[in-house]
């Protein structure tokens, strides 16, 4: 009798190589399909977009926090998901000759890296959280908000250009033309900002308003859309 095959378990140092950026390892796993290794990445967007949305909702309360701790993985999943058959043709009709699963690899691991970036940062924003004025109670706490708010665009901002620069990384070695990787990079990020800001408008509060109960959704997260709420705000700015 043949001895059943070896499982073999991905090692804690495939994350190191992934946030390094160590490209041709990165296209070997992006060609093989291994079921445990997408489980990591998983695991990954998981637990450090959940720390850091845990650490973005925790000013209003604790309750908010695991809310937001269980939303913001949840958003990028949905990403990528929600995205991964339209990503995987306008690959294709952009001259980058990928499979579908290939590409769905690809997205997913670059969205790991952000998300191993946000959880790094997340004790920081526990910190200023935690050193910061109540938010329901303080009548100082609008400044606080302000610098938080600015705080957090400037974390999600860099984890987001450092997995977008890795994936055209991995793009240019996969389809051995930077012409053609910015073409399908900007499409892909077309796609995930149109679908990602959607679901993060229906998915609202992260932080939450102290005038407004926590919920885990609003009651009207359905109502309206993120690009119909913009238009607005422009209409109303260039009216006055």
């Amino acid at each position: 009798m043949h001895a059943p095959p070896e499982i073999k378990k991905p090692h804690p140092r495939e994350l190191a190589t992934l946030l390094r950026g160590e490209v041709e390892e990165i296209r070997a796993w992006s060609e093989r399909q291994d079921v445990r290794r997408l489980a990591l990445h998983i695991a990954v967007i998981v637990a450090g977009a959940g720390c850091y949305g845990a650490a973005m909702g925790w000013w209003r309360s604790p309750q908010q926090a695991l809310f937001t701790a269980i939303k913001f993985p949840l958003i990028m999943l949905l990403t990528a998901l929600g995205n991964s058959l339209i990503n995987g043709m306008l690959a294709l009709v952009l001259g980058l000759n990928i499979p579908f699963r290939q590409s769905f690899s690809a997205i997913i691991m670059s969205f790991a890296i952000v998300a191993a970036i946000l959880g790094g940062f997340s004790p920081l924003i526990a910190f200023m959280v935690w050193n910061a004025p109540d938010l329901i109670t303080h009548a100082s706490a609008g400044g606080a908000y302000s610098f938080i708010l600015l705080a957090h665009v400037s974390a999600i901002a860099l984890a987001g250009t450092t997995g977008n620069a890795r994936l055209f990384q991995l793009l240019e070695r996969l389809g051995g033309n930077r012409k053609v990787a910015q073409k399908v990079l900007f499409a892909w990020l077309a796609g995930n900002f149109f679908l990602g800001s959607q679901l993060s408008w229906i998915m609202r509060p992260f932080v939450g308003s102290p005038g407004l109960p926590v919920e885990f959704l609003r009651a009207t997260a359905f109502k309206g859309n993120f690009y119909e709420t913009v238009l607005g705000m422009l209409t109303h700015l260039f009216n006055h």
